[in-house]
């Protein structure tokens, strides 16, 4: 059988630590103690310093009436306060240096709980007393952390040395922060009541008092009241309340208060009320709470009632009128419209403009200009520059585009730096040839030109070719694409794009977008794809020539891009039906596409959809050509037109994040996108485009409006 436990005496050290804990729940109460221990003293002037909300350090200066060292502990007049500072010491590091008018210097000592570290130490110093509380709850870890919040800290701070700043105006207060010269409180010593309320809480509470008196000596009791009277109100209540000159809470005089007004306040308004009393001691009971910010007293509820009946009395009297306090019109000089007229004939003729022109809501004002431009985007200094023009930079005259002939394709070379590592040193043709010019179109069309005569008066689409010379395009089919595109775009999301102001690359795949009050995300790959389809379309058999440095083999490319999907054994077989294939339609896909493919099977070069702009030629170039070889129809012409412009539309939308990608994304595609993009309607509902945010939502949400 188990002997039961025996049960142990706890340390002295963890019971005080224990007790000072309950009697210090926070820096305020700290303050609290010092506060009324300077008041024992008969301070004239109390100076407090706080750090990081009065838990680094809480310091109080005081000048007093002191006579000698030891009446530092034998003051009464709020209790003993010997056992306050006792009580600090236990769980901060707590320091008294004082000099009174007798002595010739000052003298310091240290406590740790309750106990003097070391005799105290003689030192240079003012008349007056300075306690320094430093590293509150050092040794309460639990409880220092409860307490992190340094602005809340603070707030409790202030409003203890406001209250007991109002109670006794007779006595300087000053709190400030340490390090900084501006103090958040500073009273002025004898003053009154009124100039120190009006001083703290404004001169709209002080023209508002109401002083209430009362001594009753049935329940020896004083009450000193200062009130509002019910031309002020309040959304919340402002109640200070001091019994024996100790500040306290009552909720049954608070109670008491809010029953009172509700007679002459509106609804859930409240008034600022001060009250002070003075109860026979032997009345009064101090140790309900630790902290001592509850009493209970002997007849309460009498007492309450005679105290309501004072004040109700004086609101009484005051509740015959109501005084409403306006600003003075300032003057102004009223002029006639004619008389306007003719010394500002410009501001006359916009005066009623003006006036129906109501004040935009800041829940609805939009603060940015998406026509404004950032200097980003003329970046000059980029070291890899990819573009080589051969026909000069100067823009050809109007006379010049129609008279001279069509000269060949502008061409662009591209280097590629980062080739995939799987690729053999044979992909690359040692001797290409590629000369010749690319031909005047001369193929069979269909009148369509009040079509196309439309679309460019309208201006749906701008062209992003880089050739000095544009040739006409009067394919049937190439028109008919394009008419589908226009026919089927969802004109909202054409909105909101045309006034978009890029914000930023959420990742690789998304963008943030605000269009006038909104703000969108989508997704840069859908985006991308649609608006170079349709730079396919609308600059057809007009791209620039992007030309690689070195040609590359179709059959090799045709391998890396299936070398998932195949065996080995059929790898090689696909890869030259791929070749011929493709071989087979090199005309047209150089005619039409700039897409060049020597007779041998190797590809030259590809279009130029946007200047400035490349994909990701060594990650996806041979997944392209596959592409091209498998997903197009070439049976039907329109269809095979609008399949090599989908593939090609979709190998451009892969971005090459090895450059720099943000870059081209912002100041490239994002302006081609708002200028040009006619967006298909599934884009309002197949999440490529999302509103995830609205201004005067968020107004409603913060309460703002």
């Amino acid at each position: 059988m188990a002997l039961p436990g025996k049960i142990k005496k706890l340390d002295q050290v963890v019971v005080n630590r224990i007790a000072a804990g309950e009697i210090i729940q926070k820096p305020a109460n700290a303050l609290k103690e010092l506060i009324e221990n300077s008041l024992d003293a008969k301070a004239s002037d109390i100076q407090i310093t706080i750090k990081d909300g009065g838990l680094k350090l809480l310091q109080r200066f005081t000048t007093s009436k002191l006579s000698s060292f030891a009446d530092l502990h034998s003051l009464s007049t709020y209790g003993f306060r010997g056992e306050a500072l006792a009580s600090i010491s236990h769980v901060a590091q707590l320091t008294i240096t004082t000099k009174t008018a007798q002595d010739k210097v000052a003298h310091r000592a240290s406590y740790v709980d309750g106990k003097l570290k070391a005799p105290p130490k003689a030192l240079a110093g003012n008349q007056g007393t300075t306690i320094t509380i430093e590293n509150l709850f050092y040794n309460v870890p639990q409880r220092r952390k409860a307490l992190d919040n340094i602005s809340e800290q603070f707030t409790g701070i202030t409003e203890v040395v406001t209250r007991y700043a109002v109670h006794n105006s007779s006595v300087a207060f000053t709190l400030k922060k340490q390090g900084e010269n501006s103090p958040y409180v500073r009273t002025p010593s004898k003053s009154d009541k009124s100039d120190t309320i009006k001083l703290l809480f404004g001169q709209a509470v002080a023209r508002e008092l109401i002083e209430v008196s009362l001594e009753d000596s049935v329940y020896k009791f004083k009450l000193q009241a200062l009130i509002t009277n019910p031309n002020y109100s309040n959304k919340k209540l402002v109640f200070l309340l001091f019994i024996n000159h100790r500040l306290v809470e009552s909720t049954l005089i608070k109670k008491m208060l809010d029953d009172l007004y509700s007679i002459y306040l509106p609804k859930k308004t409240h008034p600022w009320c001060y009250i002070s009393l003075e109860i026979d001691p032997n009345n009064v009971d101090v140790n309900v709470h630790p902290t001592k910010s509850q009493v209970k007293f002997l007849h309460e509820e009498a007492i309450v009632e005679r105290v309501k009946e004072a004040l109700d009395g004086k609101l009484s009297s005051n509740n015959a009128s109501r005084t409403f306090y306006a600003q003075a019109r300032l003057p102004q000089v009223d002029l006639s419209r004619e008389a306007l007229g003719q010394v500002l004939p410009d501001l006359a003729a916009g005066v009623n403009e003006n006036k129906d022109k109501g004040k935009v809501q800041a829940s609805k004002m939009v603060r940015t200009d998406h026509q404004a431009q950032k200097l980003e985007k003329f970046n000059f200094t980029r070291a890899l520059k990819t573009v080589q023009k051969l026909f000069g930079s100067q823009e050809p005259t109007r006379e010049a585009k129609t008279k001279e002939p069509p000269p060949e394709n502008q061409i662009i070379e591209l280097k590629i730096t980062s080739v995939p590592p799987e690729i053999p040193e044979t992909l690359q043709e040692q001797t290409p040839e590629f000369s010749e010019p690319v031909p005047e179109q001369t193929s069979e069309c269909t009148d369509l030109e009040s079509v196309e005569e439309e679309k460019e008066s309208d201006e749906i689409f701008k062209s992003y070719s880089v050739n000095c010379y544009r040739r006409p395009v009067e394919l049937t089919s190439i028109l008919r694409l394009r008419k589908r595109v226009e026919d089927s775009y969802h004109g909202g999301l054409r909105k909101i794009l045309s006034g978009m102001i890029f914000i930023g690359c959420v990742d690789e795949k998304l963008v943030l977008f605000q269009s006038d009050v909104d703000l969108y995300i989508c997704k840069i790959k859908n985006l991308a794809e649609e608006i170079f389809y349709e730079i396919m379309l609308y600059d057809f058999a007009n791209y620039g020539v992007l030309k690689f440095s070195s040609a590359l083999s179709l059959v090799e490319l045709a391998k890396l891009g299936m070398k998932k999907k195949s065996s080995k054994s059929s790898l090689e077989q696909f890869a030259e039906q791929i070749k011929d294939l493709l071989v087979s339609k090199s005309e047209m896909l150089k005619e039409y596409f700039a897409i060049v493919i020597t007779k041998n099977g190797y590809i030259k070069s590809l279009p130029v959809l946007l200047e400035d702009y490349s994909p990701d030629v060594a990650g996806e170039l041979p997944n392209f050509v596959v592409r091209l070889a498998t997903k197009v129809d070439w049976t039907e012409e329109q269809k095979c037109f609008e399949d090599i412009s989908r593939e090609t539309a979709r190998f451009y939308s892969n971005v090459d994040f090895n450059k720099d990608w943000r870059h081209s994304i912002e100041y490239v595609l994002f302006p081609a996108i708002k200028e040009s993009l006619l967006p298909p309607k599934e884009f309002a509902h197949d999440s490529s485009i999302l509103k995830i945010a609205s201004l005067p939502d968020l107004y409603k949400v913060f309460e703002r409006c």
